[in-house]
């Protein structure tokens, strides 16, 4: 009997194209053009407190000079994207973007982009994708349509955005290179960590027309509305441009209008602001204090030091924390100091909820190698260790003191003593343990090492307790 032969009918794949507009909120103290606050969750303070004259647009104000630090970061953003800064003899220049929305309350948004600008940083590539800029500009205020109110706490706040060319293909090559530029930033904080970041997304398939869905938020909702907008596309098969939002409540992007062009927005030089003039020497000095990139840190770490790339890439994932680890392990082996480092450290500052580049944390790497040189010379068990790095927060000290007035119990028969007195004083678990409950050993190891400070050989104490149990 023949078997009947079933095929599977193969689904093209479809060919997209997929550019980004990235905006992130610039770290920087103070707005860019006025000195009230910078901070992300403007929503923590009263609506309309962090404001003055200049960020809420009223008439006869005027913007101070731009924020330094914040056309800093931007050359440090450009930088790390691999793009070319623009230097002398060219000249940058805050342009005046207008539309007519509430949340914009000069009418127009200061930007260093648009039909007569020259960004910051241009010509980039990041993870294979084409960077065409980098540029500085205000955010506008926070405008609720349901309500009217307009809340100009965020109003000012520094934003880069980075434009990519339409070189993504996939949802999910988005979200890896999103992530990625997340990571990268954060090790030159140029982005407020608690902020996130938002997009602009165009998209299109073949023999579709370009659709730009506006100010996205999340590395989740762009994913979601990529593959939304591609599926329409598919379907629909629009030959008109767009502009449209995302509704993450439908999972569907929604018609806003037809697509603006450069010159609906009537850019002009802004005549309140001089030009910005960036010389080799300043991007020089910039450049010169970067750090790799943990792309590079990721590579270095398993090549050279032969860490398994899944524990190399959960180190890079903060920049104190893989520095940390480089500077440790040019005193100790690598493979002992991985776990003290990944799970331990990690451990702690999760509990306590903190990370390494917190203002109120400080580790210092010479007090890390002390701790563990103490354990490799066998003066301090691994429990007794991990009592004193618990005590590193906030701040790291020299572990060799606790280490002598905690040294490490070997002798016998003085563990033979307080063993036996353990036995005596928690026969309940030993029955348990008899009768073939496991976790009663550990009880009882753990009632031991609490006995001895953590400072009983544990190897010791469990030879001396099995025997004892028999």
């Amino acid at each position: 009997m023949s078997k009947a032969k079933t095929t599977q009918k193969q689904e093209k794949p479809i060919t997209c194209k997929i550019g980004l507009e990235v905006h992130g909120y610039i770290e920087t103290k103070e707005k860019l053009f006025c000195t009230c606050r910078n901070f992300h969750d403007m929503k923590l303070i009263k609506p309309n407190t962090n404001i003055c004259p200049i960020c809420t647009g009223a008439p006869g104000s005027k913007p101070m000079l731009p924020n330094k630090s914040a056309i800093d970061k931007i050359i440090q953003i450009g930088l790390m994207l691999n793009c070319k800064p623009n230097i002398l003899p060219k000249k940058l220049s805050f342009q005046r973007k207008h539309y007519s929305w509430p949340d914009m309350p000069h009418g127009f948004q200061k930007t260093i982009s648009g039909a007569y600008s020259v960004p910051v940083a241009e010509n980039g590539k990041f993870l294979d994708i084409r960077i065409r800029e980098v540029h500085l500009e205000e955010d506008p205020a926070a405008w609720n349509p349901e309500t009217g109110n307009i809340d100009y706490n965020r109003a000012g706040v520094p934003l880069v955005e980075i434009v990519t060319e339409p070189d993504f293909t996939s949802p999910e090559q988005v979200e890896h290179w999103l992530r990625q530029l997340i990571l990268t930033l954060s090790y030159i904080k140029a982005l407020n960590k608690d902020a996130g970041i938002k997009s602009d997304v165009n998209v299109n398939i073949k023999a579709t027309v370009r659709t730009e869905i506006k100010n996205v938020n999340s590395v989740t909702e762009i994913v979601k509305s990529i593959i939304s907008e591609i599926k329409r596309h598919e379907k629909e098969k629009p030959q008109t441009q767009e502009t449209r939002r995302w509704n993450s409540t439908t999972n569907k992007t929604e018609l806003m209008r037809s697509k603006e062009e450069q010159a609906d927005y009537r850019f002009i030089p802004d005549p309140d602001l001089p030009v910005i003039k960036i010389d080799k020497k300043r991007v020089g000095e910039i450049e010169k204090h970067l750090p790799e990139s943990p792309q590079a840190k990721l590579e270095k770490i398993i090549k050279q030091h032969k860490i398994n790339p899944k524990d190399a890439e959960a180190l890079t994932q903060n920049l104190e924390i893989v520095e940390l680890f480089e500077k440790v392990i040019e005193k100790i082996d690598p493979k002992i100091v991985l776990p003290w480092i990944k799970v331990e450290l990690l451990g702690v500052l999760n509990y306590n909820k903190k990370t390494l580049d917190d203002k109120d944390i400080d580790i210092k790497p010479e007090h890390v190698i002390e701790l563990l040189e103490l354990i490799i010379d066998n003066k301090i068990t691994p429990l007794k260790a991990k009592d004193i790095l618990r005590k590193f927060i906030p701040k790291s000290f020299s572990p060799l003191s606790e280490a002598k007035s905690a040294g490490k119990i070997t002798d016998e028969k003085q563990l033979s003593k307080i063993i036996k007195s353990i036995i005596k004083n928690n026969k309940k678990s030993v029955q348990n343990y008899k009768a073939g409950n496991k976790q009663a050993f550990n009880f009882l190891m753990g009632e031991v090492m609490k006995a001895t400070n953590k400072s009983a050989d544990f190897q010791i104490v469990r030879k001396i307790l099995e025997k004892e149990l028999r």
